[in-house]
This record gives C-alpha cells, sequence and structure tokens, in this order.
C-alpha cells in the first residue's frame, strides 16, 4: 500500500481516500498496524474539527436526529463527518451497518461523509478504533465530526474520553425521575436533549425536560463550563425544531471551554489516556500471540473450568509465570 498517496488522498479531502485510510486503521493485521501508524504520522494533527458524542438508548432517535442535524450543519456551510458504531453479534461477530440506509439524504449530501462501523468485542459503546477514525475525518478537512454510540445505556462513558461535547439523547417519559440523578452517563453530560418534541408527545417532552432540568442542578457544577451548563433542551428530528438553539449552545459551551484553556487541556488528557490504552492493547495482544502463553492460558482454564482451581489462583499463577519469563 502506498502511504504517501493515500495520505495525500485524505488532505484533499478524497471520500474514497478517506474510506480506505478508515479500513485501514480498523484493520487488525499486522502490517495494516504499521501502515496505519505510518498514516497518521504523516497526517500530523494540524486540523482539528469540534468532536461531538451522542448517546441514547436504542430507539430514541439517534440516526434521526443526527441526519436532521447533520442537514443543518452542511446547510451552514459546515463539513460533517458521521462515525456510527453498531453492535456486533455476540455469536456471529456481525453487525448490520445500516446507519446509511437511515441517513440516506445525509449520505447523499457532498458534504457530509457517514462511516458505519462495528463495535466488535470494544465495551463502552464504541469501536477500538475510533480515535483514529476520528484523527483521519479531522485530516480531510471535516469542521464537526459526529459519533454515535451503540446506545448500551447508563454506561456506555468511553465517547466522552474522545470528544469535546457529550450529548445524552432522551426520549419522552422514557423513566422515572430518579433517572436523572443517577451518576455515570447523566453526569458526563453535556447537553441533555429530549428528542419527539412533537405532535402528541410534545408536551409530555417538555415536562421530561423540565424534570432533567431541575435533577441537573442537584449535579456539581463542573468548574471548566459556564453558567447554565449542563443543561436540558426539547428538539424534534422530525419538525426539525429546536436543533439551531442545540448547536448554539453547543458552540457557546465550546468557545467557553477555548477561552479558559479547558479545551486544550482536555485534548491532551485525551491523548495520553489513549496512548496508554493502546499500550495495554499492544501488550495484550503480543501476549495472546505467543503460542507458549496461549497453551499455558488454556492448561489454566481447563483446570478452572473443572473445580480444580479457583479463578484467582489460576490468574495469579499465570501472571507469575509471565513475570519470571
Amino acid at each position: 500500500m502506498d502511504v504517501t498517496k493515500l495520505a495525500e488522498g485524505v488532505a484533499a479531502g478524497d471520500r474514497r481516500a478517506l474510506a480506505r485510510a478508515i479500513t485501514l486503521v480498523e484493520s487488525g493485521r499486522a502490517d495494516h498496524r504499521t501502515a496505519a501508524a505510518a498514516l497518521l504520522a504523516r497526517l500530523g494533527t494540524v486540523r482539528q474539527a469540534l468532536r461531538i458524542g451522542l448517546s441514547g438508548t436504542p430507539g430514541v432517535g439517534k440516526s434521526s436526529f443526527i441526519e436532521a442535524f447533520g442537514m443543518m450543519l452542511t446547510g451552514q456551510g459546515h463539513r460533517v463527518a458521521v462515525l456510527a458504531v453498531d453492535p456486533s453479534s455476540a455469536r456471529t461477530g456481525g453487525s448490520i451497518l445500516g446507519d446509511k440506509t437511515r441517513m440516506d439524504r445525509l449520505a447523499r449530501d457532498p458534504k457530509a461523509f457517514i462511516r458505519p462501523s462495528p463495535s466488535q468485542t470494544h465495551l463502552g459503546g464504541v469501536a477500538r478504533r475510533t480515535r483514529e477514525a476520528v484523527a483521519l475525518c479531522e485530516a480531510a478537512g471535516f469542521d464537526v465530526v459526529l459519533i454515535e454510540t451503540v446506545g448500551v445505556g447508563q454506561s456506555e462513558t468511553m465517547v466522552a474520553e474522545m470528544t469535546d461535547i457529550f450529548v445524552l439523547l432522551l426520549a419522552p417519559a422514557g423513566g422515572d425521575e430518579l433517572q436523572g440523578v443517577k451518576r455515570g452517563i447523566m453526569e458526563m453530560a453535556d447537553l441533555i436533549l429530549v428528542n419527539k418534541a412533537d405532535g402528541a408527545l410534545k408536551d409530555t417532552a417538555m415536562r421530561t425536560c423540565a424534570d432533567y432540568a431541575g435533577a441537573l442542578m442537584l449535579l456539581r457544577k463542573r468548574p471548566q463550563d459556564p453558567e447554565g451548563f449542563p443543561k436540558a433542551m426539547v428538539v424534534s428530528a422530525v419538525e426539525e425544531s429546536g436543533l439551531e438553539e442545540a448547536w448554539s449552545g453547543m458552540q457557546a459551551l465550546a468557545t467557553a471551554r477555548r477561552q479558559s484553556g479547558w479545551f486544550a487541556k482536555r485534548r491532551a488528557e485525551q491523548a495520553q489516556r489513549w496512548f496508554e490504552e493502546e499500550v495495554r492493547a499492544g501488550l495484550l495482544a503480543r501476549l495472546t500471540g505467543d503460542a507458549s502463553v496461549r497453551a499455558r492460558m488454556a492448561a489454566l482454564g481447563a483446570e478452572v473450568a473443572a473445580g480444580r482451581k479457583a479463578s484467582a489462583e489460576a490468574a495469579e499463577e499465570m501472571l507469575a509465570a509471565l513475570r519470571a519469563s
């Protein structure tokens, strides 16, 4: 693979080159990983987009919202990249990857790029290489990158570690008001958007928004945020209402964070955290690639399954063997 030519294509905004580059960084082959590292190093980090993570339970209307929101942004002259992470089957490992079908208008927009990716075995609502895909979209000249997560619920906070703004989408009357004070995903959210505020659900959506706005007041205010954040708002992807207000809120939050210096500090912390994550993943891959280690793991696993060893005892024995080698 000609990494130099591929890098030139990505930097020029070539959508095919970008798609090939993301395929390359998502590959687990050793030679592809080497080429991907060279590609990312060549592209550098000169261009930076506003990274927005969007999470919410299945059925809340994430894809519908992203399409309406993305169309509004491209209409304003922005170039929008959407990285949609789909759940993978625990049995077959396959994914449907139907986001382009659900966002058919945005998929046809020349100022937009949609890339569905399987979550595979990675937890936290995102794929393992999503962060590298974000860097490629930035290098291709997209100024807004939207990351749609799997939608697994309260534990889906990994996306907050790779984005500048974390948006939580909720449905009207989706749960009791106690949900609003739960830790985890709620306290990570910068903006809570109650979707489907239209038709017969409009009044319910307004009440749900008020409940969550009250719940947010019980959470400790984050020092890096301006007054009024995090906040709850209502939107309708069907009627395309509330989108401008949501975008204004995101811009105001990003501007305030840049001016305070928190924005750059957060990006640096995220980069360091993902470096550490890559080291851990690399060490694990190296261990599982060693035939003798796999054999020892299989032998100890069989003893645990037969009840002859406790799992903690077997794990300690395995670690001791690795330290000795």
